[in-house]
């Protein structure tokens, strides 16, 4: 680990107590400052001592879009949301969120263009709105990603059981004197993230090829279900359940329903932010990251929408196995089918082994970049001299989600990696409208700031009176008036207020319609996640915030007194031109 200078502090005991009595005045400097685009492709990034190298294209991204988000969708949330929230309307849910998913995709697109660094959003909300946003969204995301990776895992266990014919619980050991949902132990997902861990380590060129060959794989895997399912499948199951006791018809669960299940599912799009922590390892980020964040959430949200389809057409609603809604359908099926759940189960597994290793590969350079920032140790940052990859990262990610797989139970990580992800994902669409509007340190940010605040409180009321307010006439009115306040406060400040820069390679369309749209979705799915999520999110946020004031905060201020970085209230105008240089952006 870092060794701390003698006027650190965290030099001695003494120094630690003085520096935490300082802790108001700490935060105060370094909370809201920013950095800035040239800062963070410079100084910031040579902070990781070696390089990245530049090796991919394109088609790296697309296939490590579909790799990352396909396999963990679609093999593991898919038949619980399925089942307990959507029912077959399961193919509007991933259309829902596949929207939410694409528009959040442009803005993070914008960002990563002008900025191709490995920090994803971290990076980018701490250009925009400071240190403890982005810190905070930082701590979500790696918390998100490793929470996601061992939902993953177990998932694995439980298709490649229905593979060999090995039910999961016969290799998972029960201890009884553990709470229900953390008292099944898995060492087999142990086992798979660790070997992935190994492979992200060593090269990441030739983690593409591996996943390119896997993805492929996993595509003709996916075409032979789709196949499959529309063949074997009955369409009756779209509108009448397996017991007439429980909801018929196409939405069986309602309008609710369908946004509930959207929201769980949301899971499945968490592998094009991986995506976009790989900008620093593009050869051209101008035109292969829009082509690889974008063309991979289109093309994947097609695919849910068609296995979704299948899935349905082979098994009522509420007779789907929810752990393994696909093996399981044709493991039931007389006339010798068992034979489909094998190999479903093998192309299951290719499809998840594809998705950790995307997902790890996005969670080791968030990790990377928050340690250039020096909020977590800097031990971090390191990039190793021979890989070129994030060893450091890599390996203490690796190693802290295999130990979350090997207790923790599907049920309890899904709403809460689906929250984060949903609070990221607005985070960085809000981040975007400010960063086109406000010109830091010549805009008044206050317009803007005004928008954003207001938007989100009428995107707010509307969700809490389409959720819990039981249907009436005055309710329709009440939704009809919130959404005409939030389409004429958008339109205000579109005529209104001008734009302060404009991106000179790539930028979100319809300005700021679509980043609205996104924050709108975003919230109105958290609106559908239940109580116990947020109870969670908000332990998790109140543990984020309490390491920041013991000791983020403090190892950012002796960078800060060190010169590693200064507290940047806006842009000199050197800077600004610099961070203009094709030489750094591709």
């Amino acid at each position: 680990m870092e060794t701390h200078p003698r006027n650190s502090s965290f030099s001695s005991c003494s120094a630690y107590l003085r520096a935490l009595a300082h802790t108001p005045a700490r935060v105060s400097r370094r909370a809201l400052s920013v950095s800035t685009s040239y800062e963070e492709m410079s100084r910031v990034r040579a902070k990781s001592g070696s390089d990245m190298r530049k090796t991919l294209r394109w088609y790296d991204l697309v296939c490590f879009g579909i790799g990352g988000m396909v396999g963990a969708g679609i093999f593991v949330t898919t038949g619980r949301a399925s089942r307990l929230n959507a029912g077959p309307a399961i193919v509007i849910s991933y259309a829902i969120a596949g929207l939410c998913a694409l528009l959040s995709a442009f803005c993070y697109t914008e960002f990563a263009v002008d900025m191709p660094v490995a920090g994803g959003a971290f990076s980018y909300l701490r250009v925009t709105f400071g240190e403890f946003a982005a810190f905070l969204t930082g701590a979500n995301l790696v918390l998100e990603y490793v929470m996601s990776n061992a939902a993953v895992a177990r998932g694995f266990a439980s298709y490649f059981g229905t593979a060999i014919g090995v039910p999961t619980a016969k290799w998972r050991l029960k201890v009884d004197g553990l709470p229900n949902g953390f008292n099944e132990i898995d060492l087999l997902a142990v086992a798979v993230v660790l070997v992935i861990t190994f492979v992200i380590c060593y090269s990441t060129r030739e983690s593409s090829v591996v996943n390119m060959i896997l993805t492929v794989l996993h595509i003709l895997f996916i075409a032979f279900v789709i196949l499959m399912g529309f063949w074997k499948g009955n369409p009756k199951n779209f509108t009448e359940p397996g017991d007439p006791k429980n909801p018929s018809g196409f939405f069986p669960f309602g309008a609710k329903g369908v946004f509930n299940g959207a929201a769980m599912v949301y899971l499945s799009y968490i592998g094009y932010d991986a995506v976009a922590t790989m900008a620093e390892e593009v050869k051209n980020p101008v035109k292969d990251i829009p082509i690889g964040v974008s063309g991979s959430v289109i093309i994947v949200t097609v695919l849910y929408c068609l296995m979704a389809a299948s899935m349905s057409m082979l098994m009522p609603y509420d007779m789907i196995d929810a752990e393994a809604p696909f093996s399981g359908a044709f493991s039931g099926k007389s006339g010798g089918w068992k034979w489909v759940s094998n190999v479903i189960g093998v192309g299951a597994g290719f499809g998840i082994l594809t998705s950790l290793l995307v997902a790890m590969l996005g969670q080791a350079r968030y990790m990377c970049v928050i340690g250039r920032s020096s909020v977590v140790p800097a031990w971090f940052a390191r990039v190793h001299p021979k890989t070129s990859t994030p060893v450091n990262a890599s390996a203490f990610l690796g190693i802290f989600t295999a130990a979350i797989a090997l207790f923790t139970d599907l049920t309890v990580l899904l709403n809460l990696v689906s929250i984060g992800t949903l609070f990221v994902f607005y985070m960085v669409a809000n981040a975007v409208i400010y960063r086109r509007y406000v010109n830091v340190g010549t805009t008044n940010p206050q317009p803007t700031l005004s928008f954003l605040f207001l938007f989100s409180v009428t995107s707010i009321i509307f969700t809490l009176i389409w959720h819990f307010v039981p249907p009436c006439k005055s309710k329709a009115f009440i939704l009809g008036a919130c959404a005409i306040v939030a389409i004429a406060l958008l339109q205000i400040f579109h005529c209104v207020v001008p734009q302060a820069k404009k991106p000179e390679f790539w930028g979100v369309p319809l300005m700021p319609w679509i980043p609205c749209i996104s924050i709108f979705l975003n919230i109105f799915l958290l609106g559908s996640l239940d109580g116990p999520s947020y109870v969670r999110f908000g332990f998790f946020s109140a543990l984020a915030v309490l390491v920041y004031l013991l000791y983020s905060v403090h190892a950012s201020f002796d960078a800060e007194e060190d010169g590693s970085f200064g507290q940047k209230s806006c842009e000199s105008p050197k800077e600004s031109a610099e961070s203009e240089d094709p030489s750094l952006k591709v």
